[in-house]
């Protein structure tokens, strides 16, 4: 049998070229948002699964009867679509050659009803969003699986995900209440409606009666019947749910429910209407180390049976992988491994004493069981969340470890709870016999349910061979063991060819009826979840190719897409690195003018409109920093005479600072006409990214910063620059004298803190502009000096630093562990006499500072009857988003942060450079305040920031540290 490995510039050549231009030039989709762009179509192709098949073209419908009508226009044409959303899925079934259907971009509306008790959703919605507005209520999602951060509600509904908790009872198929589905003739129904089987049976008669056929027809067979019952005991998404036709009499209903698990080849959830579980708002972890994986899998159904609502196996592997990281709890580093397996356990309860009752009801169970050291269970954050980073980091250590060009793997499969530890223990067998080290065992004990992980490299042929054998061997294994081999990953392409195995010819010729019943020309998602037995599953497989340093650990889960600044109007972190590899594999193939296009589209679409900031490595399991990547390419790729401004800048900073909080105040004089037509021009001339677009709501310029000594200071006050270019402003938008620097300063007054300011402040900036544009020699020149400045200033880092800004706080701190980096050595094995030891600097947001050591001391006397929040992208690096809501809450007792929150992407000037970057990041925040009354002040912590929200949504927004001056006085 012929493998084939996917070739990116033979796939861009697609069968389906000519019959998409017949289906975008048709009236019933031409209306759709679409792109043929290959550098679009390479982008979108990569999902976190080992498949790659490019899409001749992708659409973005944004309403049901968008989809309905390239449904009905895509099926006339025989064109294959596949469905593209959070693009998590493992198992190959958000992949395909034909038209991709990205639903991420406009279907997220989110309805909670019945005050929480249910939620209608979206399929573009991640499951975090929809727990976000759920939780005011007490309620939440029953699903709950591992990337919830960025998987969406219509990936959870087509391959009926469910999680560490859920198992089966609180999965999709059992806890949803209603869907809006699109069939593939592009028959709109809403389950909901107290006459939708009635339409149905109207609009689709032969579907309606196919579906009543079939269900008569296993119900009528003994043998189908056990079947089912014994496979849907367990979690199961292989195949199509058979259960459905057993457990619903109605065939909307046997639909709705047959459309959950579908992985898009039978149609479209275009809403589904969930009934939610109440939160638990008491939790306590312990974990249970055994002797060997037979033990710990022997205890799992008495700790079922005690009430433990999550159970989590790690293997001897799992444990000595999470001790190599040194992040591993006191429990886990002790254990000295051989053949040990260990079991995270928890309880959930309303109250601590709920918590008490269980553990206490427990106890003697877990006196009863073969643990090799006393069982401790506790209900502490920090020491909850030390023992939960060993199992959260096992995907981390093994995926990022792994060999460059090498793929990683993360299989699931499900076994009846009595045969888990023998199925646990012949896996381990097999990663032996096959020659695959570090690959882990853990999963959803409770359930049954394990996660293996493998590293492959798919370009060896004999590596594939070797996958090949090491997956008939586990087919063999799992289904000898009557487990299932999908529990909550879905079929995909990986699973689909063996389905019939695991079902067994009957029930599989059952299936295949209910795929030519709803989708009787075949163009849904062809090639997944059931396939002839033959079909070659390592096919299309993905090979990745080696890029650079900073994200060649990339594993392409996603999971950095929802926080991403650009990722509705150009390219996603993901998006950013994969094409990096298509750049590599279009170069390695030959195909030098591929590469060439791609680079020359990736200058905009990859490096001028990225934020760099940094909000991708707060979600990255393998912690990269994509902005690392692109500061680096813009430093390579750097104007000549740019980098000798920015570096003439550097070393003349005391000027520049003069001159650009003049230049906007001169500006803000002049008639706007003028000065915007002046600086359009300039941009034509020289580039968008090289001038900023001057913008009506632009600032005047702040007052100058000056020097300040005070022998008896307890901190070295930083005012950032940024303060000093941008004036601030009131709540109207009108200049405010008294900005974020000179509220700081009469706060340390009125709180009666001692503070000092550098002699040569006018001259420092924390560097982050040379940093983020790339521009090193500049960032040099600067860093030295504020690291030089600061070390005398401090007294040798007896003082801390407090900055007025929390970009420019990050900023100094990048700075600061930079140098530390660079010194590393120095500083361990001894500095020479008199030499600086920046370790010793210590760097605080003055947000931060002020809740630590200020609002104690201060009294509001003017509180704001309500106020509207705008965290920052560096609050989340710095961790100070607490203390920011900390003073919101004591000046204000009605305070909104808004559930669509994220970095506003004016990253300094950017905003001013591509102002689109700014609109598309700050679109979704900006529509949830429209729908909010008006508050009486709206503020954040970055002038840049505030400049950027205030644009977007109309309403001036103000320091936090003004507003907090203005209520104590």
């Amino acid at each position: 049998m012929t493998t084939v490995v996917s070739n990116t510039s033979k796939a861009l050549k697609s069968p389906y070229e000519d019959t998409l231009k017949r289906l975008l030039s048709d009236a019933r989709a031409e209306a759709v948002e679409s792109s043929v762009s290959e550098l679009e179509r390479l982008a979108i192709s990569h999902d976190a699964s080992h498949y790659l098949l490019v899409p001749a073209g992708l659409v973005r419908p944004d309403s049901a009867e968008d989809v309905a009508n390239i449904f009905r226009a895509a099926g006339d044409l025989g064109l294959p679509l596949t469905f593209r959303s959070g693009g998590t899925s493992l198992s190959g079934q958000s992949s395909g050659d034909g038209l991709m259907v990205d639903t991420r971009r406009h279907f997220k509306k989110i309805e909670v009803l019945e005050d929480g008790k249910k939620v209608r959703v979206q399929p573009g919605a991640t499951i975090m969003m929809v727990n976000n507005y759920l939780a005011p209520y007490g309620y939440k999602l029953g699903p709950d699986p591992a990337s919830w951060s960025a998987c969406t509600i219509g990936g959870v509904v087509a391959n009926n995900s469910s999680g560490m908790s859920s198992g089966t009872k609180y999965n999709t198929y059992n806890t949803l209440d209603s869907m809006v589905l699109v069939l593939p003739s592009g028959t709109i129904i809403d389950t909901a409606e107290p006459d939708a089987d009635q339409k149905l049976r109207s609009l689709e008669p032969e579907l309606h009666e196919g579906l009543l056929r079939l269900r008569k027809r296993v119900l009528e067979n003994p043998e189908s019947m056990a079947k089912i019952r014994q496979q849907y005991s367990m979690k199961n998404t292989m195949g199509y749910g058979l259960n459905s036709l057993v457990d619903f009499e109605t065939p909307v209903d046997i639909l709705q429910h047959l459309l959950i698990g579908s992985e898009g080849t039978l149609g479209f959830v275009a809403s589904a209407t969930y009934r939610t579980l109440p939160i638990l708002k008491n939790t306590s972890t312990g974990l249970l180390v055994f002797d060997n994986l037979i033990d710990a899998a022997r205890s799992v159904p008495e700790l079922v049976a005690n009430k433990l609502a999550t159970v989590e196996l790690m293997d001897a592997t799992s444990i000595r992988v999470a001790q190599r990281t040194g992040q591993a709890a006191e429990a886990l580093a002790a254990i000295d491994v051989k053949d040990h397996a260990a079991l995270l356990v928890e309880f959930q309860g309303n109250s601590e004493q709920e918590l008490n009752d269980l553990a206490a009801a427990a106890a003697p169970m877990f006196k009863s069981l073969p643990v090799a050291s006393p069982v401790s269970m506790t209900s502490k954050l920090s020491e909850r969340n030390a023992l939960w980073a060993a199992r959260r980091g096992l995907y981390t250590t093994v995926a990022g470890n792994r060999p460059s060009g090498t793929n990683a793997l993360l299989e699931d499969v499900v076994v009846p709870v009595e045969v888990l530890g023998n199925t646990c223990s012949d896996l381990t067998k097999l990663f032996d016999a096959h020659g695959y080290k570090d690959s882990v065992i853990f999963g959803h004990a409770k359930d049954g349910n394990i996660h293996f992980m493998l590293n492959e490299q798919f370009r060896d042929p004999k590596q594939l061979d070797r996958y090949r054998e090491f997956t008939e061997e586990m087919v063999q294994l799992i289904l000898g063991n009557e487990g299932s081999l999908k529990a909550e990953h879905g079929t995909g392409r990986i699973m689909a060819p063996f389905v019939s195995r695991q079902f067994g010819e009957e029930l599989f010729d059952v299936m295949r009826q209910i795929k030519r019943l709803i989708d009787p020309k075949g163009f849904m998602n062809p090639g997944v979840l059931i396939t002839e037995p033959d079909t070659d599953y390592v096919t299309d497989l993905k090979v990745a190719e080696t890029v650079e340093e900073e994200v060649d650990r990339c594993v392409e889960c996603g999971y950095c897409e929802p926080v991403c600044p650009s990722r509705n109007l150009t390219l996603t972190p993901r998006q950013r690195i994969v094409l990096r590899r298509e750049i590599a594999a279009a170069e390695v193939n030959g195909d030098h003018e591929l590469a060439e296009r791609l680079r020359k589209e990736y200058e905009y679409y990859g490096i001028e409109t990225c934020a760099v900031d940094g909000m991708c490595q707060t979600r990255c399991p393998v912690n990269i920093n994509t902005g690392d990547l692109i500061r680096r390419l813009r430093s390579e790729n750097q104007d000549k005479l740019a980098a000798t401004g920015w570096k003439i800048a550097a070393q003349q900073w005391g000027i520049m600072d003069k001159v650009a909080g003049k230049s906007l105040t001169v500006a803000k004089k002049l008639p706007f006409p003028v000065v915007h037509g002046t600086t359009s021009i300039a941009r034509k001339v020289m580039g968008d990214d090289m001038v900023p677009s001057y913008k009506k709501d632009l600032p005047v310029g702040g007052p100058a910063r000056k020097p300040h000594k005070d022998a008896t200071a307890e901190i070295v006050f930083f005012p950032a620059c940024v303060n000093s270019m941008f004036g601030g402003v009131d709540g109207d938008g009108k200049h405010d004298p008294v900005n974020a620097t000179q509220a700081f300063i009469r706060l340390c007054e009125r709180a009666g803190v001692k503070y000092r300011i550098p002699d040569n402040i006018g001259e420092m900036c924390c560097a982050t502009p040379w940093k983020s544009k790339g521009f090193t020699d500049g960032y040099s020149i600067m860093s030295d000096r504020v690291l030089k400045s600061l070390w005398e200033a401090t007294d040798g880092g007896r003082l801390p630093v407090v900055c007025d800004a929390s970009s420019c706080t990050e900023g100094l701190e990048v700075m600061r562990e930079k140098v530390i980096k660079a010194l590393e050595h120095k500083i361990v094995n001894g500095l020479k006499p008199g030499e600086p030891d920046y370790s010793r600097l210590r760097m605080y947001d003055a947000v931060q500072f002020a809740a630590d050591n200020m609002l104690d001391k201060l009294s509001v006397s003017a509180p704001l009857p309500s106020v509207a929040l705008h965290p920052t992208c560096s609050m989340t690096h710095l961790g100070t988003q607490p203390a920011f809501e900390k003073i919101a809450n004591a000046m204000s007792d009605d305070v909104y942060v808004p559930k669509h929150w994220g970095c506003c992407g004016y990253a300094g000037d950017r905003g001013m450079l591509h102002p689109e970057l700014t609109a598309s990041a700050t679109e979704a925040e900006a529509a949830e305040l429209s729908e909010q009354k008006q508050f009486a002040a709206y503020i954040s912590a970055n002038r840049t920031c505030e400049q950027g929200m205030t644009e977007a949504t109309g309403h001036s927004y103000q320091n936090v540290l003004q507003l907090l001056e203005r209520t104590t006085r």
